[in-house]
């Protein structure tokens, strides 16, 4: 189960919301306004990598994990097993 792309931009919208509120504006040398960082600004001043690429690695290291436990497992039976049937629309009836 890897990311959606909806699910990828709506993490580096948050990513980008965070080092935001923590980094203040700067002033602008030309004008002398102050402005916000731009999204390349702030991924220049911030050295950690973003976090798609920590939760894409750490979603493939579990996925290593299972495998590794082989079939001695339940998680590998979810892992490997194909759906026999789809899902029902709508909410679960009680």
């Amino acid at each position: 189960m890897l990311l959606t792309l909806m699910e990828e931009r709506r993490l580096r919208v948050f990513e980008n919301r965070v080092l935001r509120s923590g980094m203040r504006p700067q002033r602008d040398e030309v004008t002398g306004k102050w402005r916000k960082l731009h999204n390349e600004e702030l991924t220049g001043l911030y050295s950690s990598p973003n976090i798609i690429r920590v939760m894409k690695s750490s979603i493939i290291r579990g996925a290593g994990h299972v495998t590794c436990n082989g079939e001695r497992r339940g998680a590998y039976g979810v892992l490997v097993a194909k759906s026999e049937r789809k899902m029902q629309l709508g909410r679960p009836r009680l």
